[in-house]
């Protein structure tokens, strides 16, 4: 995917139907540091492709992006986000990130589904 610059935003409330469950998840050594979670969180809005894609719903490591053309919803991208180490190169710190499924990854991290009831019942199964 592009590198989008990110867009200082809330994240929208979820269209879940259900409160998730308390259940706490594990930590992840990648983008973690000593002074605790310092990530960069996942953009809200991109362009792709000649698509615009925007966030409609997060729940923990789980989100759903409409995919759209002109305004019209074409379909909607349902993923796992991903978190990627900070690094340096060239003398430069780049930051802790999560990270929007690469193309190699989808059907095992992210999924094109046709209608948003479906997108949301497949959220629902990714974040258990």
């Amino acid at each position: 995917m592009d590198s989008p610059r990110a867009q200082n935003r809330p994240v929208p409330p979820s269209p879940l139907s259900q409160p998730s469950p308390s259940k706490k998840t594990r930590a992840s050594a990648e983008a973690w540091g000593k002074k605790g979670h310092s990530c960069r969180p996942l953009i809200e809005r991109f362009r792709h492709d000649g698509f615009d894609y925007r966030q409609i719903a997060r729940e923990r490591d789980g989100a759903i992006y409409a995919q759209e053309r002109r305004g019209a919803t074409i379909a909607y991208e349902v993923i796992r986000i991903r978190r990627r180490a900070g690094f340096e190169i060239h003398g430069r710190t780049v930051e802790p990130a999560e990270v929007y499924p690469q193309s190699e990854s989808w059907g095992a991290d992210a999924w094109t589904i046709h209608t948003r009831d479906a997108a949301i019942e497949k959220l629902k199964k990714i974040i258990g």
